[in-house]
């Protein structure tokens, strides 16, 4: 009877759709765990096809390459240990969410998963059928059960695999980053333990995918809720884990346990990390963003010089008759602190221009936001003319309070292919500012020190489209406004929990109707890296039509 067994953890990133790179990770992970001697080697859930590929799915052309790289994959790992590795599964006129288990040159086995995910950024049971219950399948000797990330949120998978005779839990994941998200995790695999009475290996991916980061933070628990092995967060990583059989049964022997840094560093490492990925696996090399002075558009620049280098940066700083000198000293010394490259175009021209274009059609109608829009949308038309003409991925700069309540022009400031910020209120821009002035980690690509001049975190913000605009003009002071955001949008409360909360029903009331107002705006928006719950696009998805207001 086989007394030790060693598993080979792969902590890996994935591409959406290259299935080459992603079947050469699984090769690299093979051959690391051939080294050490495993018996296995475990991927991520899906990981062969990418995670989330959405509809990409539902191609059957698509699904087919992956069978056919998961057969290669079998034969060229067939001389070591087993591997364990996530993809679609066509079968008999169905699609599964699979994780297929490679040995000796063939698929030995596949499972399929259970409990399909239908909340947050998820949608799977539109793509995928529900799988059985399935039972255990043996690795030499030992007997694994695979509940597949979702099926280990619900008891009734491991339940069942242990009582069909599994030994040790092996959870394979694509489960994004949100903030606490980890120690949700960590409750509820708790929850597994102690009632299967089995060891439990929580294996996630990591690596950006459109607007989610996956943030990795593996881990290995005994019975009891004991944790024998904790992996790093947000870093691809390769661990080996031994496990012994006692007179209890199996247990994972103790290994590192890694230490997690505070929520202000994790949400910047997503933001860093989201723009990289996207970055890399798009193909572009450089972004350009309009720098003018404000917070928004300092941290940005910080993410990006941080996520890409200084040298792959490019600000461009666009006055118009609005512009305070000011701003144009802000905006130098940034890019400056930075060591970002820093243009400056005069709108004034071009505002002449198109103003003089519109002038008999504006003829006896007063200045309104129109005239202030203009401004927007030429500095939009410009950043984009550099983007077309030098291949440099345009940055967008709005926050998710000003994403919220259309703070923002369509086509203007809004134009942009990535927006670092979309998901962090304005509140917390400031203090991430802060925060980013005092540390320096060993993955920013940016500069140690104060990149952030204290007078940007500190002075009122303005759009400057008009004579002394403030941007409280328009809107509640921002720690009034974020407090109702995050009620009405990430906790969901009613207009009369927040009056009931202190707050005052006319200023809730204007809030909310410019949130569902807004939504045509984010439809058209750029992705951005998502740090919290309910983050616009996937977490939170509202018609653009809709004439319900809430009267409690």
């Amino acid at each position: 009877m086989t007394n030790r067994f060693r598993l080979t953890l792969a902590q890996m990133n994935p591409t959406v759709g290259d299935l080459d790179g992603n079947a050469d990770k699984v090769r690299a992970a093979f051959s690391a765990g051939k080294a050490a001697g495993a018996d296995m080697v475990a991927m991520p859930e899906m990981f062969l096809a990418g995670y989330q590929a959405q509809d990409l799915v539902l191609k059957p052309a698509f699904v087919a390459d992956v069978r056919q790289h998961i057969e290669q994959l079998a034969l060229d790992c067939a001389d070591g240990p087993a591997v364990g590795v996530g993809g679609p599964l066509a079968e008999q006129g169905q699609l599964f969410n699979a994780y297929f288990i490679l040995q000796a040159g063939k698929i030995s086995a596949i499972v399929r998963k259970h409990d399909l995910p239908n909340t947050h950024v998820f949608d799977e049971r539109r793509l995928f059928d529900q799988g059985p219950l399935s039972g255990p399948y043996s690795v030499n000797g030992v007997r694994i059960g695979t509940p597949i990330c979702e099926d280990a949120w619900h008891e009734e998978v491991c339940e069942a695999l242990a009582e069909s005779g599994a030994e040790i839990l092996l959870v394979p994941n694509g489960s994004p980053y949100f903030r606490r998200k980890y120690e949700r995790r960590m409750n509820a695999m708790v929850s597994r333990v102690i009632e299967t009475g089995l060891p439990l290996v929580y294996l996630n991916m990591v690596g950006g995918q459109d607007d989610q980061v996956f943030d990795g933070g593996s881990f290995v628990m005994n019975p009891g809720g004991h944790l024998a092995l904790q992996m790093q967060i947000f870093d691809e990583d390769i661990q080996h884990v031994d496990f012994e059989r006692g007179p209890d049964g199996w247990r994972a022997l103790k290994g590192h346990l890694q230490t997690f840094p505070d929520e202000w560093e994790q949400d910047y490492r997503v933001m860093v990390e989201a723009l990289r990925d996207y970055m890399r696996k798009t193909g572009f090399k450089k972004v350009l963003l309009g720098l003018s002075g404000g917070i928004d558009s300092a941290i940005v620049a910080t993410i990006a010089a941080d996520a890409l280098g200084p040298e792959n940066v490019r600000g461009v700083m666009m006055p118009s008759e609005y512009t305070s000198q000011t701003s144009l000293d802000d905006a130098a010394a940034v890019a400056a602190a930075l060591g970002i490259r820093l243009e400056t175009i005069s709108i004034a021209a071009g505002r002449k221009a198109i103003t003089d274009t519109l002038a008999p059609m504006f003829e006896g109608a007063k200045p309104d936001v129109t005239e202030e829009n203009i401004q927007s949308r030429l500095r939009g038309l410009l950043l984009m003319a550099l983007s077309n003409k030098f291949g440099e991925m345009l940055l967008t700069t709005g926050n998710k309070s000003e994403v919220a309540v259309g703070y923002a022009t369509i086509y203007g400031d809004m134009a942009g292919g990535y927006n670092p910020i979309k998901d962090l209120y304005k509140m917390r821009v400031f203090e991430t500012s802060r925060w980013r002035n005092d540390n320096h980690r060993g993955w920013m690509l940016g500069p140690k020190g104060v990149v952030i001049p204290p007078n940007v975190i500190d002075k009122p913000p303005t759009a400057e489209l008009r004579d002394n605009q403030k941007d409280s003009d328009s809107l509640p002071p921002y720690e009034v406004l974020d407090a109702i955001l995050e009620r009405l949008i990430d906790q969901d409360q009613s207009v009369a929990e927040l009056v009931a909360a202190g707050f005052d029903r006319a200023t809730v009331k204007r809030v909310e109707h410019l949130i569902y107002i807004s939504e045509y705006k984010r439809f058209q928006s750029a992705p951005g890296a998502r740090t919290s719950g309910k983050a616009f696009w996937l977490d939170r998805r509202y018609p653009i039509v809709n004439k319900w207001r809430d009267d409690s």
